[in-house]
């Protein structure tokens, strides 16, 4: 189970707002005249942060859930989503006659494939007692594959309205609106896993099953609902995605999978299960962000870019792992 610390006594935390200091230090003395840190480089950093880190948040409860559980479908069927979507509501409906019901009808289409596709997830982890990672990456190539079916492996575009296109674009003063469902997001997520008796029983199941079932907790019931809400978060980010883009794809956001995997591992979630931290999660979504923007600033390429993702990937986990240690180390001191 999870231990609550403040701020100072956490070490992972402290460690990720230093990370993100450090960063925007590094930025602001690389860019001519501070532009790393202008506001229209925040405003378009805060449009892109949550797209990945709406799939961390869902990769973070798959992580906690224990058992290898790693969702490799995220991006897959967040595309699917907003495939669908684009295909099948022009056809229903005049999105320029009524811009307000197409938006609406939209999203609740978005999130209503993304619950059917988690929780399929779900079941058939739950009920063949299958690996989730490889049931993930089974359903990430059927997802794929559908989307692909279904679009030809094109891009489908979606009618310019604005009530859609403010989703992913405006700002309400200042800050993007897509910024604010993030956030609204992490909000709901730290107060469901520390308030609730569903995250109690979800990071028990992380850390003993066996305990778990001894306790009475519905191992089926909760990863059925774990998986439903990791296919909503992916929901989520596909619709951030399409109405920025205005269209939607099979392909897009091949790099996100790894990233998503990433920030979650960089936030202190441990990926055998049972620990793991939204706010933390959060200030690693940030740091990467922040990473990803200078990148960019100093012309670092795609390839360079994934490359160096790969490494820090390989570190983090390092580093998970030695923290873990030092933690049962802690709780066996304190016990003796």
């Amino acid at each position: 189970m999870t231990t609550h610390l403040s701020p100072f006594k956490d070490r992972q935390l402290t460690f990720l707002l230093a990370i993100n200091i450090v960063i925007v230090m590094a930025g602001y003395f690389l860019s001519s005249g501070g532009d790393f840190i202008s506001v229209f480089n925040l405003q378009s950093m805060a449009m892109q942060l949550p797209q990945m880190g709406l799939l961390a948040m869902a990769m973070m409860l798959s992580m906690i859930s224990g058992n290898g559980g790693i969702d490799l479908s995220g991006i897959a069927l967040a595309n699917l989503a907003g495939v669908i979507g684009a295909l099948l509501l022009p056809q229903w409906i005049d999105a320029e006659a009524a811009p307000w019901l197409f938006t609406f009808s939209f999203v609740g289409l978005m999130l209503c494939v993304g619950l059917l596709g988690g929780m399929l997830n779900g079941i058939i982890i739950a009920r063949f007692n299958l690996t989730p990672i490889l049931t993930t990456l089974g359903t990430q190539l059927v997802f794929t594959g559908i989307a692909t079916v279904l679009s030809n492996g094109s891009s489908v575009n979606l009618p310019y309205i604005e009530p859609l296109s403010a989703i992913g674009n405006d700002n309400i003063l200042g800050i993007p609106i897509a910024f604010y469902i993030f956030v609204a997001v992490v909000l709901f997520l730290g107060w469901l896993l520390k308030r609730t008796p569903f995250g109690l029983r979800l990071y028990m199941q992380g850390t003993n099953p066996k305990a778990a079932f001894y306790a009475g907790i519905p191992r089926h019931t909760m990863l059925i609902c774990t998986y439903t809400m990791c296919g909503l978060l992916a929901a989520c980010s596909g619709l951030i995605s399409a109405s920025q883009a205005a269209s939607a794809s099979a392909k897009y956001g091949d790099s996100y999978l790894l990233i998503a995997i990433l920030i979650a591992v960089m936030g202190g979630v441990n990926p055998a299960g049972g620990y793991g931290r939204v706010v933390c999660v959060f200030f690693a979504a940030t740091a990467l962000q922040l990473l990803s923007s200078m990148f960019n600033l100093i012309g670092v390429s795609e390839f360079a870019g994934n490359c160096i993702w790969g490494l820090l990937l390989l570190f983090f986990l390092a580093y998970s792992r030695q923290e873990l240690k030092l933690k049962i180390k802690r709780r066996q001191a304190l016990k003796a």
